[in-house]
């Protein structure tokens, strides 16, 4: 078991004792064993470890896209394990930004219009508020002349950096990105992980992400090996 976390306000995110089974009867697995984890804001956390350990797991947990069988999680001071369906979708959309290895873009759409859906989700903007940003966060990952192409019409790590604009836009305290690079090659790698830690530090917003990349890993402020469903 991974030892407990202190509450704290200076945490964006934190969980305790985190627990989550698989399958049902003689074929269900134990797949994390009480983890706790604190993310800070401003800070880089790399979850490593063998496939299968629990990292996408823990990650899905942490972002709110599944329950836990057993702990509790915080955004913020919010806890947010017990909450309702409805609780948990609006702090997603409001706190959570996520990045996959695969980016899931909506094809049909504009790297623009990709990007504007989170805000259309959060409702808090007008029409041209969230286009103005958009095309602000689309510069910022150097995609400025590039707001109107489809995605299809964007390359593996363009495509990826559409996806970190659209993980920024509602300006959530969080970032968890699952394999961001995993999918691309060693130069876009650099430039992805690059783009997505400076962008947040900027904003001061905490990153974990789950890597199999020791490059990427080791350029982390934290590095969290897990084994087994545990913290080493």
């Amino acid at each position: 078991m991974s030892p407990p976390v202190q509450a704290s306000t200076e945490f964006a995110l934190r969980c305790e004792n985190l627990h989550r089974y698989l399958g049902q009867g003689e074929g269900r697995v134990h797949v994390l064993r009480g983890v706790s984890f604190a993310a800070r804001p401003g800070k880089v956390t790399a979850i490593v470890g063998p496939s299968g350990c629990g990292k996408s797991t823990t990650l899905y947990l942490l972002g709110l896209l599944d329950q836990p069988d057993d702990g509790s999680i915080w955004i913020r001071d919010r806890l947010m394990s017990n909450s309702s369906d409805l609780d948990r979708t609006a702090a997603r959309c409001e706190h959570i930004g996520f990045v996959f290895q695969f980016h899931f873009l909506m094809q049909e759409f504009s790297a623009l219009d990709n990007v504007m859906m989170p805000m259309r989700k959060l409702g808090r903007l007008s029409d041209a508020e969230m286009a103005d940003r958009a095309r602000a966060l689309l510069k910022d990952v150097g995609l400025g002349d590039k707001t109107h192409r489809l995605t299809t019409q964007l390359s593996g790590g363009e495509q990826q950096r559409v996806a970190i604009a659209r993980a920024l836009a509602n300006q959530p305290a969080i970032i968890l990105a699952d394999e961001p690079t995993g999918n691309l090659d060693v130069k876009n790698s650099a430039i992805i992980f690059d783009l997505l830690t400076r962008l947040a530090k900027e904003n001061g917003q905490a990153v974990v992400l789950v890597t199999h990349n020791p490059d990427i890993a080791h350029r982390c402020d934290e590095i969290k090996p897990m084994r087994d469903g545990e913290f080493c």
